[in-house]
Parts: structure tokens; sequence; C-alpha cells
């Protein structure tokens, strides 16, 4: 799908293109949705730029994501997706920048594009870009508030998951089996993990940004803007190699609950076997059939045998409970 955004009356209009038209000529930024052989060509024709596909932006080697061809600067990065539907996933987004026009190029749909378009075409809303570079700042802006909101709620969800683990015999357990807690860590982790690599990529971008438009007009408004996107860029950073170490912290902590209560387990069986070990002893003397044992001839001999194994079975309990065992 071929989306066009055109500056007129204040703000951002977006426009779909019949099929088989060009974009309009004013275009500032041009978005390519899962675009089709023949939107690529009407697209490179219009900004005499090629539109890479999608095998060449999956590459991860900078020289194939951060590069100069014809004028126009490629810049390519990973973006989170499908948060919400609880499968989230990283999806490459290219950025085409010429001299008049901004090319965006996905093949999926993440949230804070559909935040930038809804704000930048707002007749109402804030200032809308009035340049490429500005459509793209706009876009890199939606992209690391999103990712900031996303490291909020999984921290929030850290906490939570902690409080359960560390007061799990507590009056706030929830019960929930072990399995269930370590797969929430696990989607926790990685969900932090791909934000991170999000972060790293667009911080990737960021500085090839500024190295490449060092004396080209308007640098200096596009550094001034730049400057604090990098900032939040590298604090958020740092948040998530925190929320990193505290979701090891927490699963190390995890797996070695389990490991006690395994231990638990294991020892209590060790102790009933003890327990049981003395009676099952003397059961086993007396259930003998030999004609020599006095104990036959005993008129008391089933009690006896009785109260002794009773006695043999009580003794090692009270002495497991003394040495707290138990």
């Amino acid at each position: 799908m071929l989306y066009a955004y055109v500056l007129r009356d204040g703000s951002l209009h977006r426009t779909e293109p019949a099929p088989g038209a060009p974009p309009p000529a004013d275009a500032l930024w041009i978005d390519l949705f899962a675009p089709t052989p023949e939107e690529d060509a009407l697209v490179e024709a219009a900004v005499r730029a090629s539109v890479p596909t999608r095998e060449e932006m999956v590459e991860i080697e900078p020289s194939s994501r951060l590069y100069l061809e014809d004028g126009a600067r490629y810049m390519t990065a990973s973006v989170l997706c499908n948060v919400l539907s609880g499968q989230p996933k990283l999806s490459a987004v290219t950025f085409i920048l010429t001299r008049s026009t901004l090319v965006t190029v996905r093949y999926d749909d993440p949230t804070p594009f559909a935040m930038f378009s809804a704000r930048a075409c707002k007749a109402n809303g804030v200032t809308p870009p009035k340049t490429p570079e500005g459509v793209m700042l706009g876009l890199f802006d939606a992209i690391v508030d999103r990712l900031a909101d996303i490291l909020e709620h999984v921290g929030a969800d850290v906490d939570e998951l902690s409080a359960i683990v560390f007061e799990r015999a507590g009056a706030q357990a929830y019960r929930k089996p072990y399995q269930e807690l370590l797969k929430m860590i696990g989607r926790k982790g990685d969900l932090v993990s791909k934000t991170r690599e999000s972060l790293v990529t667009l911080q990737r971008v960021a500085n090839y940004l500024v190295a490449e438009i060092e004396g080209v007009k308007p640098a200096k408004e596009t550094k001034a803007q730049l400057r604090p996107l990098q900032r939040d860029v590298v604090s958020l950073t740092e948040h998530a190699d925190f929320l990193s170490n505290k979701i090891t912290f927490l699963l190390d902590a995890m797996l070695g609950l389990v490991g006690l209560a395994q231990n638990d387990i294991v020892k209590l069986f060790s102790v009933m076997a003890v327990v049981f070990l003395p009676p099952t002893l003397v059961a086993s003397i007396y259930g003998m059939n030999f004609e020599a044992m006095p104990e036959l001839g005993w008129r008391f001999g089933y009690p006896y045998a009785l109260a002794l194994m009773l006695i043999s079975a009580i003794v090692p309990y009270l002495f497991f409970k003394w040495r707290r065992w138990l």
C-alpha cells in the first residue's frame, strides 16, 4: 500500500493514490506499507531513488543499513511491533531521506506510525513538520515514546512478579504454578531484549544522521532536534539494561526457589522412609515362620509387636522434629 502525506493548510494531509497512479509531486512523506513491485517502481520514479527489497532490509551489517546512494540517505532501524498481541517482534523499517521527500518502507504496522500520522494530520494539533528531516525526527520521537511506555509497563510487571516470587508464602502470594511464573519472567525478558535492540538501532541511525548532515543546510536545526532524542535513547538503553539485569536476578531467584522446593520434597520422602524403616524391620522379623521362635507362643505377642513398631516409628519422628528437619 502507498500513502502520501502533503503539507496543506497548516497540517499534513494523507492521500492514497489510485492504483497505478504516482504519488503527488509535492509529497513530503511517502509511506510504503508492504509495497508491491509496481508501487516500488512508482516511488522510485517519483523520488529518483531505489527502494530496497525486504531481503535487503533485514541484513544486519551496518553497511547495508546505513549508506548514501545517489544523493539519498538510507537508514534502516528495527522497530518493535505486535506488543499488545502478546507476540512482540522486531520489524525492519527503512527511512530514505532525499532533499524533498522522506520515504519509509515497512512490512509491519508499528503503533508509532499510526500515532504520528494521527497527530500530524490534526488541523488543531501540534505544529506539523515542514521538512523531510522533521517528519523523520517526528517518527523517531514517536518510536522512542512508545518504547519508553513499554519499558515503564515492563518495570511495573517485573515489580509485581518480584512481589509474587519473594512473598509467595504470604498473603499476597497468588499461588501461581512455578511454570507459569517462569514463562511470565521469560516473556518480560524477551520483550526487554527486543526493546533494547530497537533502541540500539535507533541510536545508530541518529549518530549516522548527525554525521551525514554535517555542513548541510539546515543541519543546525536538525542537530538541535536530534540532541534530546539521542539523550532519550541513551537513557532508555541504560534503563533497559537495568531491567534486563533485574529480570536475570529474578529468574535466578525463581530457579533457586524451585530447587529449594524440590529439596524439601526429597527431604520429606527421605524422612518418611527413615521413620517407616524401623517398623518395617520389626514386622519383617516377626513375619518369619520358624518353629524355634519363642515369641510365637506368647499370648500378648501380637500387641507387643504392634507397640514395638509404633514406638520405633515415633522415636525417629520426634528426633527429626527436635533437629528441625521436618
